[in-house]
């Protein structure tokens, strides 16, 4: 499965920092258990991908009456 395949999977999404100085991006689902821990230095070079694909999104006009699949719950 690539980046801009479908799919129907859903998943929560968590992200925060750990009681050992990590930022943990958490993907719970069916099936999936999935905690990534990330040294502070690394969660900054991953956030400034996201905004990166944010900026890339929305030069395409994907922003635009589009929601993504398996949007994390606040």
């Amino acid at each position: 499965m690539g980046i801009n395949s479908e799919s129907d999977i859903s998943a929560n999404l968590q992200i925060g920092p750990t009681d050992q100085g990590m930022v943990r991006i958490y993907v719970e689902g069916d099936g999936i258990d999935l905690p990534l821990d990330f040294d502070p230095e690394e969660a900054t070079e991953i956030a400034e991908e996201l905004l990166a694909a944010v900026e890339a999104a929305r030069s395409l006009g994907a922003s635009a009456g589009k929601k993504g699949k398996g949007k994390p719950r606040r």
